[in-house]
């Protein structure tokens, strides 16, 4: 397995300790579930959609947290009242988790189930403290010398 050094980076950055976590998760070789599939879309310039095929789960069979940078989805389906005997089955039905590590000012904007597919909305929101901002500089002889002036006065 490789192994990354990301030292040369943090010369000149600061605050980007999660992204070693990140690169060491997406590199580290699992046995991901792959189970349900899902797309993951840009669908504006902040915002975001994941779709997820969830075919037999109701909307009271599926939770959705977000919480610390993290969405999670999981499904787990109700007991159904009476055994049933299938001769193929080819639709799974079993419980299951997914997670999504999100960027900061990520949000969930909403979910919504149509046609076995579940639509989770997400949007950057990116706080106005956050925004670049312009500062004025200023200069300081031009400062001392109004001093000068307003004591000569």
């Amino acid at each position: 397995m490789r192994s990354y050094d990301f030292s040369p980076l943090f010369r000149s950055t600061v605050g980007f300790d999660r992204l070693t976590r990140l690169v060491d998760a997406a590199t580290r070789v699992e046995d991901t579930p792959s189970y349900p599939p899902y797309n993951i879309e840009k669908t504006g310039e902040d915002a975001y959609r994941i779709s997820m095929a969830v075919a037999g789960f109701s909307d009271d069979e599926i939770e959705i947290t977000a919480q610390d940078n993290t969405l999670v989805i999981a499904g787990k389906p109700k007991k159904p009242e009476e055994e049933r005997k299938f001769l193929y089955r080819g639709i799974a039905g079993r419980a299951f988790e997914r997670r999504f590590d999100l960027a900061e000012f990520i949000q969930v904007k909403g979910a919504s189930l149509e046609n076995g597919l579940l639509h989770v909305e997400l949007v950057r929101v990116v706080p106005e403290a956050m925004k670049p901002r312009s500062i004025k500089v200023e200069a300081r002889a031009q400062k001392a010398q109004q001093v000068l002036e307003g004591k000569a006065a």
